[in-house]
């Protein structure tokens, strides 16, 4: 373009072009004199303007084709004649031997002969990249022109597919069965086997060959899955790589631990990703990725879990890494991670089994000491001691496994969710396994030990870390109605014999089951700290109507009551004992003192409470008594009496008034005590054990001496009672909330079962009354959904309340129905 003169362009000369003065073979001999100087590297000299002018007549006068034939001929030519065989010289016999699986080289003969290979092969295909570069600059007109008319490929693209078929696609001799590209990949392939197994490699020389095969398609059509990388090479490293790991893993399973597996595994997954981002092609990375982790991983997964040194050792051993790399793996594969999730519940129920199986045998160990004659107080006393150490242990060890369990699950496992429920699964199958029907009983004994003893001393944190561990025990019960029998049965005694070292953290207790089991659960406990608060006030209320009355008598005896709700608290904890064959509880005969006193009170209830009627529980009772014993010698040769205060059940204390006006030399027979007190045989055998066998506490006499109470024996006071303390304090054998007996439980469940009944109505009335008709299976399974909070009733159970209600025409059964259904009745 000219100064000063914008928007004027220089045109080429238009003489002579539609003349015949061009000459095409002349033009086409310049032009390809000039294409050979460029393939020789000569190309220094050359006028690519002048090249590129000769191109452009040669089109212009519609010689588009010839040319266009003409230089690809050309290159076709140069491919055959000068590089083919350049590429097949560095084929040298052990390179082709080793394509076709044939021995005789050594590692590193192939490597050096594979580089050797490669570096050839790159060069050829970057100076043909570069010479077709130049040459398409000086046929861009015919590029633009005839082949975008004629809808031919670019000289450019025409010649990689000229370098593909003269080049790769080329035989290196006549008794191969394999071409260039094969013997490549085989190539590319043993390198990356040698890396693999610890060799060091050219990287960047097989990234190069990559880079051709990424460049070149299997077809005409340019498409992205027709690139020679993904159709030639990728398959064959796929397979390769296939064989490689599944050889590896059968090896390594055979050979090392699943931690040194898991560990080697993880670190091939980094080893193919970093190879296909330095050597191959990252788009096969989540291929090849797949590739190692169903081999070494998917396809093991189970064999590993369960190899001696697989999840159990590592559970078993604490080691929580192998564990979250085990996890890492498994999730890799498997978004739920079943396998894992099966070994992991297979082995908590298996350690909890073993936990529930120590505390029976533990429990049964302490059976024998109370069996067979003349077993007293102390070896009964030691038996019991020894199943309640049983049961606290029992709670203790799963505790101790549940933490080892949520550490595992914080660590290891990533805090999973799906997990977390397995585990939660695993943990309620073996607490309330069938073969383990205590697990109620003990975890309520696990909370009252630490009510009586263990919180003691403990800072609030720590109280507040002990309830915590009781409701996650509780959350796994699933009989909770039955816990809640035994611990209204606990609670029931720590409050009335003032056990518990503090009502706050009980109320606290209760709390945190309201708010885990909901309001229904805790009603009924609630209700007995209320009456445990209204009976301190009512023996206030009575202490000043005594005062008000201006009683003279210094000698009266003072009354503590507790008044207690039957429907709120477990009658049967406070009277078993004492129900006769019929099943009525049995009256104690109060000496005249007491029945005085209670007569009083029984007048100032009524007068507050008109209607109600009390019935007085002796068994539960405590009284403090003022013993004198006759004067004995002391040191200094005075004389002295010897004065305690016996702390002892009210059975006891009516038994030891008894003895008040009984001349010493005379004695009462068991016979003649049960008469005149009427306190049932079994309360009044264990108190007079307490009383007359018990070395420390021997209070009266017994005759003849033994362990065992008969019908027989005599009893006397014992004037020659010698205590080392002032205060004495007489306990009842077997008192205390201690482990059931078979038989006692037995018949708590049996309790618990006819309570269950009327729940299970309760819960079939409201569905009903909600629902007006029902089928029986959506029936039963609505109640079983209702119950679940509360416990899991049996099919048959249920069966037989729906045929209850029916008899009492709550329900009827829908009449030709096409299945068993059954309709309301308001």
């Amino acid at each position: 373009m000219l100064a000063g003169r914008g928007g004027r362009k220089i045109r080429p000369p238009r003489r002579g072009l539609h003349g015949d003065e061009i000459d095409f073979e002349n033009t086409w001999g310049i032009i390809a004199s000039a294409f050979r100087e460029i393939h020789t590297k000569n190309a220094s000299k050359l006028s690519y303007e002048e090249l590129y002018r000769h191109a452009y007549r040669i089109v212009l006068k519609k010689k588009g084709e010839d040319l266009y034939r003409r230089v690809r001929n050309f290159e076709h030519d140069w491919l055959s004649n000068e590089v083919r065989g350049t590429i097949h010289a560095l084929l040298t016999p052990g390179l082709l031997a080793n394509s076709q699986s044939i021995g005789g080289t050594t590692a590193n003969e192939r490597r050096f002969a594979g580089e050797r290979f490669m570096k050839g092969l790159k060069q050829a295909w970057q100076d043909h990249q570069v010479c077709m570069s130049m040459l398409a600059d000086v046929l861009m007109y015919m590029d633009r022109v005839y082949c975008a008319d004629h809808r031919r490929p670019s000289i450019y693209s025409a010649a990689m597919v000229l370098f593909r078929d003269d080049i790769l696609r080329s035989d290196p001799s006549d008794h191969s069965d394999m071409d260039v590209l094969s013997i490549l990949n085989h190539v590319i392939l043993e390198q990356i086997r040698m890396e693999r197994d610890g060799d060091v490699i050219d990287k960047h020389l097989i990234k190069d060959c990559i880079y051709m095969l990424e460049g070149l398609y299997d077809s005409e059509i340019e498409a992205e899955e027709q690139r020679l990388y993904v159709t030639s090479f990728e398959e064959d490293f796929l397979a390769s790589s296939r064989e490689f790991y599944m050889a590896e893993s059968e090896l390594m399973l055979r050979e090392s631990d699943a931690g040194a597996y898991c560990r080697h595994a993880r670190r091939r997954i980094f080893e193919e990703q970093d190879r296909c981002r330095s050597t191959l092609s990252e788009t096969t990375t989540l291929k090849i990725e797949k590739v190692v982790e169903d081999e070494l991983i998917k396809n093991r997964i189970h064999e590993l879990i369960e190899m001696e040194s697989g999840v159990r050792y590592m559970i078993d051993n604490d080691l929580l890494e192998e564990l979250s790399l085990i996890y890492e793996l498994n999730a890799r594969v498997d978004n739920k991670k079943a396998e894992l999730t099966r070994a992991i519940q297979k082995r908590v129920v298996e350690m909890g089994t073993d936990v529930n199986s120590a505390a029976i045998v533990a429990s049964q160990a302490a059976q024998p000491l109370s069996e067979g004659p003349d077993k007293g107080k102390a070896p009964v006393e030691k038996n019991l001691n020894q199943q309640t150490i049983a049961a606290i242990k029992w709670v203790e060890d799963v505790l101790q496994l549940k933490d080892k369990f949520d550490k595992i699950w914080k660590v290891s496992f990533d805090s999973d969710q799906p997990l977390q429920t397995a585990l939660t699964r695993s943990f309620a199958d073996f607490i309330n396994a069938s073969s383990f029907p205590r697990s109620s009983e003990y975890i309520s004994l696990f909370i009252d030990e630490n009510m009586k003893k263990g919180i003691k001393g403990k800072t609030e944190n720590e109280i507040d870390l002990v309830l915590e561990k009781a409701i996650i025990l509780l959350r796994y019960v699933q009989d909770k109605d039955l816990f809640e029998r035994y611990y209204k049965k606990h609670l029931c005694r720590r409050l009335l014999m003032n056990k518990s070292i503090s009502n706050d953290v009980e109320k606290q207790m209760i709390s945190r089951m309201k708010i885990e089991l909901g309001n229904n659960f805790t009603m009924k406990l609630e209700a007995m700290f209320k009456d445990m608060t209204i009976s301190e006030e009512l023996t206030a209320g009575y202490k000043t109507h005594i005062a008000q009355l201006g009683d003279p008598d210094p000698k009266r005896i003072e009354l503590a009551i507790n008044v207690l709700t039957s429907m709120t608290w477990p009658l049967e904890t406070m009277g078993s004992s004492g129900d006769n064959e019929e099943g009525k509880m049995l009256k104690c005969v109060f000496p005249s003192a007491i029945e005085r006193i209670k007569k009083g009170f029984e007048k100032f209830y009524g007068e507050k409470h008109s209607g109600r009627t009390l019935t007085w529980l002796a068994a539960m009772g405590s009284a403090d008594i003022k013993a004198v014993f006759p004067k004995v010698p002391q040191k200094d040769g005075t004389l002295k009496e010897r004065r305690h205060e016996l702390n002892v059940s009210t059975y006891g204390m009516v038994i030891l008034l008894l003895f008040n006006d009984l001349p010493a030399d005379e004695f009462i027979t068991f016979e003649e005590i049960q008469a005149r007190t009427n306190i049932p045989e079994s309360d009044l055998v264990r108190n007079l054990q307490s009383l007359a066998v018990a070395s420390k506490t021997r209070i009266l006499i017994k005759d003849p001496m033994s362990k065992d109470i008969k019908p027989s024996d005599r009893f006397s006071f014992n004037e020659g009672f010698q205590g080392k303390f002032h205060r004495i304090k007489v306990g009842v054998v077997t008192s205390g909330n201690k482990v059931e007996s078979d038989r006692e439980r037995k018949e708590t469940e049996r309790k618990n079962d006819g309570s269950r009944g009327f729940c299970i109505e309760a819960a079939i009335v409201r569905i009903m009354k909600q629902r007006k008709e029902l089928s029986h299976q959506q029936l039963v399974a609505e109640t079983l959904n209702q119950l679940a909070p509360q416990f899991k009733p049996e099919v048959n159970m249920i069966k037989k309340r729906i045929e209850s209600l029916i008899e009492r025409e709550y329900l009827e059964r829908i009449e030709n129905a096409p299945i068993d259904s059954y309709r309301y009745l308001a």
